[in-house]
């Protein structure tokens, strides 16, 4: 679970690993509280603290409530401070996780900014690129979607009899934008569709129709493949991917080499010790 954890942090950390370089370089006060400084770094980490869909929005769109917010943690933070709260234990021991998370997020992200380069990445792609099931097979299919097996064989009968698909598709299909595409799907690879109509539809010959309706969640299908073809996923279509790929294996490294030479003793919730195993 902890690394799990820790393999979640390093994939957030990787989305703004240029955050530190561009605050040391222009960090300017946003407000004064005390003759205290609140520096615009402060507001972009309480912006990057936010949900999802919070987060998606530019942070000017956001700049007054998180000032706001920003000043009144300084405030509540001094009160705190002159109540001396500051020595007692329970805050003590909050404050040090607060300062491991800390520690820990930096090594993660200046490790992430060392490994996730352009170059790093070019390298990664040239690397994945040289494997055998790199290129990846599509179909581009139709598909007429019926209630009950009944009408999906009624159906075939009517293309063996010489129907014509998107025709049908137009009239019979119950997928709703059958209407207007003629159940057209375009390519697709395997895992774009449930494993039951992938299954089908890359078996089928281009230019024909599968004699077999197709079960799946959605219904009963008629699948007509129009073509095939071989794709090479370009840098672009993969660097996402290699980027969460770079960062689980430095992640692994550095938990690797922390844990090197280190003595870790387990023990049970109730602090009991671990049975053998």
């Amino acid at each position: 679970m902890r690394r799990l954890i820790l393999t979640a942090a390093a994939v957030t950390l990787l989305h703004a690993v240029t955050v530190r370089a561009e605050t040391a370089a222009d960090d300017p006060v946003v407000a004064r509280v005390g003759g205290e400084e609140i520096h615009r770094s402060e507001i972009d980490a309480v912006h990057r603290s936010l949900p999802e869909q919070y987060r998606q929005m530019p942070v000017e769109m956001l700049f007054e409530p998180l000032l706001q917010r920003a000043i009144d943690t300084r405030l509540l933070a001094n009160a705190a401070e002159k109540r001396g709260l500051a020595d007692e234990p329970a805050v003590r021991q909050a404050l040090e996780r607060a300062r491991e998370g800390a520690l820990r997020d930096q090594l993660i992200q200046r490790a992430l900014e060392e490994g996730t380069t352009e170059d790093a990445l070019r390298a990664a792609y040239d690397a994945a690129k040289a494997a055998p099931d790199f290129a990846v097979e599509e179909v581009h299919a139709r598909h007429i979607l019926l209630e009950s097996e009944a009408d999906a064989r009624a159906v075939i009968a009517e293309l063996d009899g010489g129907g014509d698909f998107a025709e049908l598709a137009k009239a019979r299909s119950r997928d709703p934008s059958a209407a207007q595409n003629s159940g057209d799907l375009g390519f697709f690879r395997r895992e774009m569709m449930v494993p039951e109509f992938s299954a089908a539809a890359f078996t089928i010959a281009p230019g024909s129709y599968g004699r077999e309706p197709v079960q799946s969640q959605f219904g009963w299908h008629v699948i007509l493949v129009e073509e095939k073809r071989i794709t090479t996923p370009t840098f672009e279509d993969k660097k996402d991917e290699l980027q969460d790929q770079l960062a689980r294996q430095i992640l692994d490294r550095l938990v690797a080499d922390a844990r090197d030479g280190v003595t870790i003793e387990r023990f049970n919730y109730d602090g009991s010790p671990v049975a053998p195993q």
